[in-house]
């Protein structure tokens, strides 16, 4: 009996010795990357000539109802996503059951006359974020100026009487409102798309945008202010920031507001400081190897390294190699980037997936995938995971080489990117969320 027992106790282990949740933007080291094994490689949706759809190692699909570019995040037996009801003009979280794809529930968490943004951007493209107790959303909304609110500085299209703003929020799993806060106002002809992250017991949102910009953290528990950050030069960006332990200390590391800038994530105190290379930025850092690397592009298209122990401003002493003003199909905008062993991957807009050597900086091949790609590539299981627009995820070695394994269509836009999560992948398109895998 107790060789039985303890047969089983090896069995479950080796079943779950690398099973992840998915807690928030870009998965549990926001990095793209995930220890799971197993995973698919293989799935389809295709409809035949009479518009039968025939599905293949897909566990379940559920619609989702509005528009929405964010990603999902899942904790053990749950999946959250958020998505904008446009007729309704409501913000809304999601919970659904990852066993069999039901909705549990779905909570509004926002109402707001319709934003303007960017033709590839959504009303729901930031990603949650949960601690296995709560889920923390951002979204923009417009709100009736009252009297306590400061005077507006109108910009844009908004209304004359509204207040444009970031509202963040907790709910617990049983979709119940914990607290509701606004960390400022926010002004970006492009719309909002800045998925929060946690740190310790904090909730920490990039606020860059064409006015008073700023990064927020914010008390888990309570919603209070924790610190906040002064981003000089008010430029909008999208980066989320990644937080890891380089060059002997935590750092909180993104790109935007014309510079790449490293933070302590406890205080919010600037550690070092690089000047460009670029106006705008939407793809977050990676780290790996020993390096930071950075992949972005407006108004001009830039790949680099940079060494992590630096302090101050290190423009001109850390940057191993850089790849300068070079064109859209050799630099990435939206998607970001992996950092893979030694080899770093970055797929452009446009499709096409080059892969550096890490220390070196050289490009050893570049060779396109999809027609256009938004979402982020993610890396699990000795592959390459990378959706494009029209829903088709490419599936390759990492191994440096361009081998390209599989080509899975969906039948659907896509623009969020993929989550992993106990062997199984989970795709949002624009109209569906799907769990790949087993059941």
């Amino acid at each position: 009996m107790q060789r039985c027992l303890s047969l089983l106790t090896i069995a479950i282990f080796t079943c779950t010795a690398h099973a992840e949740d998915w807690p928030s933007w870009r998965g549990p080291r926001l990095d793209g990357s995930s220890l799971e094994k197993n995973l698919p490689t293989t799935w389809s949706v295709v409809k035949d000539k009479n518009g039968a759809e025939t599905m293949t190692g897909i566990a379940w699909r559920t619609p989702i109802d509005g528009i929405g570019h964010s990603s999902p995040i899942i904790h053990g037996d749950r999946v959250f996503v958020t998505t904008c009801l446009l007729k309704e003009q409501k913000r809304v979280l999601l919970c659904i059951d990852r066993t069999n794809g039901k909705v549990l529930w779905q909570r509004e968490v926002a109402e707001s006359p319709l934003e303007s943004l960017h033709k590839l951007n959504s009303r729901a493209s930031s990603t949650p974020a949960t601690d296995g107790k709560y889920v923390y959303t951002s979204f923009f909304r417009l709100r009736k100026k009252n009297d306590n609110d400061a005077p507006l500085k109108p910009k844009g299209k908004l209304p004359v009487d509204m207040v444009p703003e970031v509202v963040i929020s907790a709910y617990d799993f049983d979709g119940n409102k914990v607290w509701e806060k606004s960390p400022g106002r926010f002004y970006s002809v492009h719309g909002f798309c800045s998925s929060p992250i946690l740190y310790k017991d904090k909730v920490i949102v990039n606020g860059d945008q064409d006015a008073e910009a700023y990064i927020v953290a914010l008390d888990k528990t309570t919603g209070a202010e924790k610190w906040r950050i002064n981003r000089p030069n008010r430029l909008r960006s999208y980066c989320v920031p990644i937080i890891v332990e380089a060059g002997g200390k935590t750092q909180m590391v993104l790109s935007g507001g014309l510079d790449v800038t490293s933070y302590d994530p406890e205080t919010g105190a600037p550690i070092w400081i690089i000047k460009g290379p670029t106006q705008q930025y939407v793809a977050s850092l990676v780290y790996g190897d020993g390096l930071f690397f950075l992949t972005a592009g407006f108004p001009d298209y830039h790949n680099m390294a940079i060494r992590p122990d630096g302090k101050g401003d290190i423009t001109n002493s850390h940057i191993v190699w850089h790849e300068s003003k070079t064109k859209a199909i050799n630099a990435s905008y939206v998607p970001s980037p992996l950092a893979v062993g030694k080899f770093f991957y970055m797929i452009s807009d446009k499709g096409y997936l080059s892969c550096f050597g890490a220390q070196t900086g050289k490009r050893t091949f570049i060779e396109q995938l999809g027609r256009h790609h938004s979402a982020s590539p993610i890396l699990a299981d000795g592959h390459v995971y990378m959706s494009d627009d029209d829903g088709i995820t490419y599936v390759l070695k990492n191994d440096g080489t361009f081998t390209v394994v599989s080509r899975n269509p969906l039948g659907d836009e896509c623009y969020a990117s993929p989550a992993v999560s106990n062997g199984q992948i989970f795709i949002r398109t624009l109209h569906h969320l799907y769990c790949i895998g087993k059941k």
